[in-house]
């Protein structure tokens, strides 16, 4: 790790970072190739420890049962290991148990709010405002929420850098009902200023919403403190599995709202005639659950949390700093950096397009060297037409990353430089 302080703390930092490398399999296996593997797609989904992957197993193995109903042993355990992870990922956030919904990823979150929430709340003329950066799963979703209910999408606009202006943030504040926003950008990394706009807001009347996809896995987060009404996140980029994530909500917002799904397990008691629904959060959880990833899902954040979420920060604050200063050489042969500057600024994300070369292109010579990143629109095909960019590639940084998986980096744009000047 790249950091000021003494040789010390920097040996007991690469110390800790070897560690953390040891334990993810994927990282010790080199590609088709025999290269390295370096990958930098964390954005896109995060590689699993193997504490993860041994909880998975577990379970399938040991105590694979359905829960809640079963009064036998092993769905005794499976349901006290399910609801055990529920408060693992509460404790995570800063919120209560039940207050967290499980749902297969932050898409699933989003929707359940738009047709849970908003169709009890949306009526024709009221506003919801978005940000010109929102991933497609945060906007998609609120569009056709604005066709069903007559409502109208605004938008709070960014820089040329991918920065949110708000300078007339109390004016596109005025008769929304909702406000829905990323907390980082997938594809620029930057951080929503969240401490001003949620209270804002909430003095104008409106609930928020935040997509915290690229969020929850990178900052330290107390959803009650910073006081969003949902805040959503997927597990698969937090080191858990696909297939499960969780959404936080007021408990006060989730006793109001009526299921988005319907079946089995949401129910308290059910009539030829009718229904009378489950509280919180078990009302949205409909059928069986995604069980052995809830409980892997509860022990990758425990694998964070050990971590410690601040050091993840200031790690991935010390790897985007040293990642500018390197591709800041390229600059003057053509590359193109976009979006903050200022690695305080922004999470772990870097999109850039190197001289006439394609992204895919680009992505595709990275790749002979065993270097990982993701080339596109990255979902926000939006952002990409009011910059002006038809594709970007992007190096996105997490945990088990190092400095020298960007020199390696550095040294494939190297090799893409001199094959596209054949």
């Amino acid at each position: 790790m790249i950091r000021t302080g003494t040789l010390l703390e920097r040996d007991r930092d690469n110390e800790k970072l070897q560690r953390i490398i040891a334990d993810f399999p994927i990282l010790a296996r080199p590609t088709s190739r025999g290269k390295r593997l370096v990958y930098l797609d964390s954005a896109a989904t995060s590689q699993k420890p193997r504490c993860v992957i041994d909880a998975l197993v577990q379970y399938y193995e040991q105590y694979n049962a359905n829960i809640h109903r079963g009064v036998y042993e092993i769905a005794a355990r499976a349901t006290d290991e399910y609801e055990r992870a529920r408060v693992k990922v509460a404790r995570f956030v800063g919120a209560s148990p039940s207050e967290i919904v499980w749902v297969r990823n932050t898409t699933e979150a989003i929707n359940l709010i738009a047709y849970s929430w908003g169709a009890q709340h949306l009526r024709r003329g009221d506003a919801i405002l978005l940000t010109e950066l929102e991933h497609h799963s945060d906007l998609v979703p609120w569009q056709l929420l604005a066709e069903r209910s007559g409502a109208h999408l605004r938008f709070l606009p960014v820089d040329e850098r991918g920065v949110h202006v708000l300078d007339d943030l109390d004016g596109l504040l005025d008769g929304c009902k909702l406000v829905a926003l990323g907390h980082v950008s997938n594809t620029l990394g930057t951080v929503a200023p969240l401490e001003t706009i949620i209270p804002r807001a909430h003095a104008a009347g409106a609930i928020v919403a935040v997509d915290g996809a690229q969020g929850a896995p990178h900052l330290s987060l107390d959803v009650h403190a910073l006081d969003a009404d949902f805040y959503a996140f997927s597990g698969h980029k937090m080191l858990g599995p696909t297939g499960i994530g969780a959404l936080y909500g007021k408990k006060a917002l989730l006793d109001a709202m009526p299921p988005f799904f319907s079946g089995g397990d949401m129910i308290r008691r059910v009539r030829y005639e009718n229904t009378i629904f489950s509280d919180p959060p078990r009302r949205f959880e409909a059928g069986t659950g995604n069980i052995a990833d809830a409980i892997a899902f509860g022990v990758a954040v425990e694998y964070l949390q050990n971590l410690g979420m601040s050091w993840v920060r200031e790690h991935e604050r010390a790897l985007t700093a040293y990642a500018l200063e390197r591709l800041a050489a390229f600059e003057p042969r053509g590359l193109a950096i976009y979006g903050p500057r200022d690695p305080d600024r922004i999470s772990g994300v870097i999109s850039f397009n190197f001289a006439d070369i394609h992204a895919h292109d680009l992505a595709s010579i990275l790749d002979t060297e065993g270097i990982c990143v993701r080339a596109g629109h990255h979902c926000t095909m939006p952002l990409m037409a009011k910059m002006g960019w038809s594709a970007t590639a992007r190096a996105s940084f997490y945990v088990y990353n190092t400095p020298e998986d960007i020199d390696v980096l550095c040294a494939g744009l190297e090799k893409a430089a001199t094959v596209f000047a054949r």
